[in-house]
């Protein structure tokens, strides 16, 4: 599964970085290297609400705050 983080100047004004340190150890603690693919990119035109994140075709807006709640919601449903 390709999960893409937007890494643009909004998104990390408004905490890309602690979003993708957050999943890659989520990532890491539920042993899902082989089935999670985590990559950046840079604006998705979705800045008005948080961190852009992509889980295939469907762009969510994360915050620091809800990362593992998004991750169990939207990623871990899905494998």
């Amino acid at each position: 599964m390709k999960v893409t983080i937007c890494i643009g100047s909004s998104c990390h004004l408004k905490g890309s970085r602690e979003v993708v340190e957050s999943l890659q150890a989520l990532v890491a603690e539920n042993k899902l290297e082989e089935k999670v693919d985590l990559g950046g990119a840079f604006c998705m035109g979705n800045c008005q609400n948080g961190v852009s994140v992509k889980v295939g075709d469907e762009i969510f807006s994360v915050t620091p705050e809800t990362v593992k709640e998004f991750f169990e919601d939207k990623i871990m449903s899905r494998i």
